[in-house]
């Protein structure tokens, strides 16, 4: 599958592309936003119940980068209707309410499936994109986990009082299954790169997790996309203590959803006059200053909304930058995995950092300590960026 000439086919494309993305982080949604009901189901597991949501993050954290090698090597196309296939048998698996360690078991083996979506897709994307559309189409693409988690907290909890959560399992095992009939049928030819740079060794493989993570092109959209995801869930989870509960629940909906927001429109619009890589440091910048604005005696309601709108600057963008960073198809795929890799990594370390912090310090110790996560990220983002034009890339 070549770059496509047809503009309206080069949408349908991309729509479906996303409409696998949204089945890929609804692996995490249904879930993470239905925890009450799985803990419901399995009472004796006790904390171990974090793991039916971790073990994801911890199959990207290792294999990320291995993903986006065995891919440029084999295509993509057909990894991702087998991915999306095996995520909806999975799924209707889960369906049956198995016991806590085989439904651990599945999640294992969901995670792998997870692994290559996340990583096929936005390549093949970058790839059937037109020109003049790419930023626009990896922009959409950035938004699949924010739109996923919406959708199944206002559609999928009141289905689940209803129905229980095995019926939400089926409609997401529906949604796999129908995303990768469209795949199949949509995308007639594998897209490919040539033969793969390394064999598939393990000595291959460390070579080209090297060889990604020493590149300031390859490496720049997944090291920010680190510091994104390190404060990104976990203030979800944190902030809403922190709002009094009358707006708690609106002001809980209206963040993700200014996030999503101005990635879509905003950084579409941005990246018709400026890199994607200045807007992620812009998204950065505008952050690190809003999360501080609490202290000064701003509610933490408003600037919540303010600041997660800024980071869907960060989140359009950061997509957006690995075709405008990365030319060739094998090098886009690496580091999408290596995007895969250190946004796991980035999920896993947050919440818990972020806890520990406001339990040394207080919430003014954590708004700092995201600050300067943010700074960090500007930092890392500016040293690449000058290691790219000493290298003249």
């Amino acid at each position: 599958m070549t770059r496509t000439d047809r503009p309206l086919h080069a949408l349908f494309q991309i729509l479906l592309l996303w409409l696998a993305g949204l089945g890929a982080a609804a692996q995490f949604a249904k879930i993470s936003v239905i925890f009450a009901d799985i803990r419901a189901l399995y009472p004796e597991a006790g904390p171990e119940l974090g793991l039916l949501v971790s073990l994801l993050s911890s199959l990207g954290i290792v294999f990320g980068m291995t993903a986006g090698v065995i891919l440029v090597r084999v295509g993509f196309r057909r990894p991702l209707v087998a991915a999306l296939l095996l995520g909806a048998v999975v799924s209707l698996w889960q369906s049956t309410l198995p016991g806590f360690s085989a439904m651990l078991v599945s999640r294992v083996i969901e995670g792998c499936a997870h692994l290559v979506i996340v990583v096929a897709a936005p390549t093949m994307m970058a790839r059937v994109a037109p020109e003049g559309y790419r930023g626009m189409a990896m922009t959409l693409w950035g938004t699949f986990f924010g739109v996923a988690f919406a959708v199944v907290a206002w559609i999928g909890l009141p289905f689940v009082d209803v129905h229980g959560p095995a019926a939400l399992f089926q409609v997401h095992a529906a949604w796999m299954a129908g995303v990768a009939g469209l795949v199949a049928l949509g995308f007639r030819e594998p897209v490919r790169s040539g033969p793969a740079p390394a064999p598939l060794t393990l000595a291959g493989v460390w070579r080209q997790h090297l060889r990604a993570y020493a590149s300031p092109a390859m490496s720049a959209p997944a090291l920010g996309w680190f510091f994104y995801t390190v404060t990104f869930v976990s203030l979800l989870t944190i902030l809403p203590e922190m709002i009094p509960e009358g707006s708690r629940a609106l002001t809980v909906g209206v963040m993700p959803l200014a996030s999503i927001v101005v990635s879509l429109f905003g950084v579409s619009a941005l990246l018709r006059v400026m890199p994607a890589t200045w807007i992620v440091l812009a998204g950065f910048g505008l952050s690190a200053v809003l999360v501080l604005l609490p202290a000064t005696g701003l509610p933490v309601a408003v600037t919540g909304v303010a600041l997660f709108g800024a980071l869907g600057l960060v989140q359009g963008a950061s997509f957006a930058a690995v075709p405008e960073l990365n030319r060739e198809t094998g090098d886009q795929a690496l580091a999408n995995g290596a995007v895969a890799q250190m946004g796991n990594l980035g999920n896993t370390l947050g919440t818990p950092f972020l806890l520990v912090m406001l339990a040394a310090g207080g919430f003014g110790s954590m708004i700092l300590a995201v600050a300067g996560c943010y700074l960090c990220a500007v930092a890392v983002h500016l040293w690449l960026a000058a290691r790219r034009r000493k290298a003249g890339l």
